[in-house]
């Protein structure tokens, strides 16, 4: 009776609900990321789901994701494991919040995907005659940077003078990258030099990489300059900034770098990360003893 009597008395907490519709969530989830352009390739994929399912999410079962991730066995299998991934994400997201009963996306598999590392590792020569072939010094030291630091495109476009602190003949620069963790990366003395010649009268809080018209360099021109100087170099289309932070870790690790420095270094979320790097460009192989 006792019992039964203290049961009664215990105060009643009441969960407010997180979300109250379909587009509430959706606007939750998509809140959880920081890019705007992830953003927006996400919303993509999300909503081109509910579209093919046509009606709310909270009566979305297991054979409605399975008959989707049906529909995308025609696409290349790296671009639908993305477009099943941002689902799968949506879906766990809301049930943790308890807007679905269900986790329905949990039972789905991803498809498996090759791994392409290796494809878009610059060699060090191809880096260096890119390098040489630009002139123009804000983008001649902002292709260096991101190559030596091995920064984001959005880390540099982030990168404000208050951010770059000189140390001995050289300086350091702190930079605030994905998952909102910030990381301090050593830059050599030359790299140090270069960046610092373009600083003028700029204040602290004024960015390191101006546009033409005197604001924020932005992603967009940012993948243009490097565009432009692979393409000077005779290099492959395909290069984008993000090779230029493939090629650092890859030839660090070559140069032998520890693997914990150079994660530490570009911000790998694990070691494991870094690691596929050494698995893309081995140092030896068996079929090496082989005869020909």
């Amino acid at each position: 009776m006792d019992a039964i009597t203290n049961a009664a008395t215990l105060p009643v907490v009441i969960i407010a609900p997180q979300a109250s519709s379909d587009d509430d969530m959706l606007a939750l989830w998509l809140g959880n990321y920081r890019s705007a352009h992830t953003r927006r390739g996400y919303a993509t994929d999300a909503k081109a789901f509910i579209e093919y399912v046509a009606k709310p999410l909270r009566t979305v079962t297991v054979r409605d994701v399975q008959a989707y991730a049906s529909t995308l066995a025609n696409l290349a299998d790296a671009t639908a494991a993305r477009k099943m991934s941002a689902v799968k994400s949506l879906i766990a997201l809301a049930h943790r919040l308890g807007y679905l009963p269900f986790d329905v996306g949990a039972p789905v598999q991803l498809p498996a995907v090759k791994d392409t590392l290796a494809e878009r590792i610059m060699s060090e020569t191809d880096v260096q005659h890119m390098l040489r072939l630009e002139l123009h010094p804000r983008n001649a030291a902002l292709i260096r940077l991101i190559y030596s630091a091995g920064l984001r495109i959005s880390e540099a476009c982030g990168l404000l003078w208050r951010d770059l602190v000189p140390r001995d003949d050289a300086g350091q620069i702190t930079v605030f990258g994905k998952g909102g963790r910030t990381r301090v990366v050593l830059l050599p003395s030359a790299m140090w030099q270069r960046v610092a010649a373009l600083r003028g009268d700029a204040g602290p809080d004024d960015a390191v990489f101006l546009s033409r018209e005197g604001g924020t360099l932005d992603p967009a021109s940012v993948h243009r300059v490097v565009k432009a100087a692979a393409k000077r170099a005779g290099l492959s289309a395909a290069v984008s900034t993000h090779w230029l932070r493939h090629a650092h870790v890859s030839h660090a690790l070559d140069r032998g770098a520890p693997v914990h420095v150079v994660r530490q270094t570009v911000g790998h979320a694990s070691l494991e990360t870094t690691s596929r790097y050494s698995h893309a460009r081995p140092g030896d192989s068996s079929a090496r003893y082989l005869p020909e």
